[in-house]
């Protein structure tokens, strides 16, 4: 059985192209960043141009992400 694929939201294809992550996963409402050595500059790094472009994303981080050095950016759904 094949997998539907996720529609990639406009402002997180900007995001992906412009921070280049070298590994995340693609989610149904967002991606996951893998694998970062200084998370909390890379979160900054993350939020600092989400701002800068004006995207209508979110970056989430939790204590469970710790362990795989992860964060995640999501798209805030349209009101």
């Amino acid at each position: 059985m094949e997998k539907p694929a996720t529609k990639i939201s406009a402002d997180l294809q900007k995001f992906i192209d412009k921070f280049e992550p070298s590994k995340f996963k693609l989610m149904a409402k967002g991606i996951e960043v893998r694998g970062i050595s200084d998370l909390n500059k890379t979160i900054a790094e993350a939020k600092q141009l989400i701002e800068k472009m004006k995207l209508k994303l979110t970056v989430v981080h939790h204590a469970e992400m710790v362990s795989c050095r992860a964060f995640e950016v999501n798209v805030i759904p349209a009101a």
